[in-house]
């Protein structure tokens, strides 16, 4: 009976642990439910982890002088890495939280690689079939650590430029038949189907050691505009890893879990990359983002600065207006100041709605966090395909950080690298002012034609500044101060 308890125990925990999961899942799909959905996902990895300990009854007689040790040592692993997450995740600036989210899949994989390490080394991996599962955990926690990291590189800075070499390509191909191949041996071998050639441990590191490889090799060459999908697809990676492994341990809550994350990220890469009319296949393994074939000389027009005091009555003086957000009001940390104008503009009457791009920003739905952190209704804020047909008969469409994702190229000109893509349709507005601290390009390196445009005006500087300027323009009129 004593032993049956928590066996019962954990079940029920894994149980509670899955079904928690898969609410806090659902509740994330709106930005309104999504704060109270993650507090729930996380109340189910508390169940799941505290479940873990109830294995402690059930160990074998020969871990049992190890039992208070690996318990202690347990316990103070959850202290460092649910502390550090508590500090990271509160000081962690809005610009910074893509590459931390890069960081915490690369470590999801890597935990998941880790579990499958143990199995391998301690040959506890059941028949070939949870050989071959264990192996295929392990390659895909793998590439996900070392691609995760390389990724947080690129969004971080440290990486400035995509890493390309003649041929990487097929030596990527080659390096992944090769892990393959280590994998194949390592089965054969362990079932005794091989004469031993390189030593199970030895083969081990070196399967390792090229899915390590693969990763690296597989993201350096990717440009800055994909990392939103690299970041998902890195993504469905660790929840695949994790659930592979749980299949392995024969733990319900590790397979739940992986397997929703690895769907749930599947399909977020799958609607990303449709938002940019392209496969996954051509992200990974295109160039795009590679240096820019579309220059300067392609756009007719010239640049026309305005000052942003006179952008900001020539709102305050519109019917309607729509703003597209970008990751340049999140490196400016202007969003609170946005909605502070955009109260002023409702105040004096003017409609305005935000238009948010699925690939807007360093990762996927960051433009709809960043507003709902300023306190912007959610039923203010519209997606590509609710919102594109409105532009037309909008008097002002007010663009802030954002670049590529209103490039009128990616309808008009076959020569762009972003040809196809769809494009939320600011230029068809009657008036556009987009704020931009410079000139420079945006993050797939081309150059803008909707910058040259005629009903088009620039209004440079950082944006949150910008913003005051207008706030403070608005104001001076002496109209209806907002609620």
């Amino acid at each position: 009976m004593l032993t049956l308890l928590p066996q019962f125990g954990i079940g029920a925990a894994d149980l509670a642990a899955a079904l928690l999961f898969m609410y806090g899942l659902y509740r994330m799909s709106s930005p309104v439910t999504a704060p109270s959905g993650i507090f729930v996902a996380g109340i189910g990895m508390a169940v799941a982890i505290l479940a873990s300990f109830l294995y402690a009854f059930n160990v074998g007689a020969a871990a049992r002088p190890h039992l208070l040790v690996n318990v202690a040592l347990a316990v103070v692993a959850l202290g460092m890495g649910g502390g550090a997450a508590w500090w990271s995740g509160k000081k962690v600036a809005m610009t910074a939280m893509p590459q931390m989210v890069a960081l915490y899949n690369g470590m999801g994989g890597g935990a998941a690689g880790a579990i499958a390490a143990v199995e391998l080394f301690g040959n506890k991996a059941p028949g070939a079939t949870g050989l071959i599962v264990t192996l295929l955990g392990a390659l895909i926690g793998a590439v996900s650590l070392s691609g995760s990291l390389i990724a947080w590189a690129k969004l971080d800075g440290v990486i400035k430029q995509p890493v390309r070499v003649k041929g990487q390509q097929a030596f990527n191909g080659l390096v992944l038949l090769a892990t393959l191949a280590v994998g194949v041996y390592i089965v054969a071998a362990t079932q005794g189907n091989v004469s031993l050639v390189l030593a199970i441990p030895a083969s081990i590191y070196l399967f390792f050691g090229c899915a390590l490889v693969l990763g690296v090799l597989m993201t350096l060459p990717i440009g800055g505009a994909d990392m939103p999908v690299v970041i998902s697809i890195f993504n469905a990676f660790t929840g695949l890893a994790v659930g592979l492994e749980g299949f392995v341990l024969q733990n319900p809550a590790l397979m739940i879990a992986g397997m929703v994350v690895g769907a749930a990220g599947i399909l977020l890469t799958l609607l990303m990359a449709k938002a940019m009319n392209r496969s996954v296949a051509n992200v990974i393994f295109s160039n795009f983002g590679n240096a820019p074939r579309h220059k300067q000389g392609n756009v007719k027009g010239s640049l026309k600065p305005t000052e942003a005091g006179d952008a900001g009555i020539a709102m305050r003086y519109a019917s309607s207006v729509i703003i597209v957000p970008g990751y340049g009001l999140a490196v400016a940390q202007g969003q609170g100041k946005l909605f502070e104008f955009v109260k002023l503009l409702q105040a004096g009457g003017v409609a305005v709605k935000f238009a948010v791009h699925p690939v807007a920003g360093r990762m996927p739905g960051q433009m709809d966090v960043l507003l709902a952190e300023a306190g912007v209704p959610y039923d203010l804020i519209f997606q590509l395909e609710d919102i594109n047909d409105q532009f037309a008969s909008t008097d002002v469409a007010l663009v802030i950080g954002a670049n590529d994702v209103v490039n009128p190229a990616a309808r008009t000109d076959k020569s762009s690298p972003i040809f196809g893509m769809p494009i939320l349709n600011a230029d068809k507005a009657k008036r556009v002012f987009v704020v931009k601290r410079g000139e420079g390009k945006g993050y797939a390196g081309i150059v803008n034609a909707l910058f040259y445009a005629d009903n088009c005006n620039m209004v440079y500087g950082d944006a949150q500044a910008v913003l005051i300027q207008m706030i403070e323009a608005v104001r001076g009129l002496g109209l209806p101060a907002a609620a």
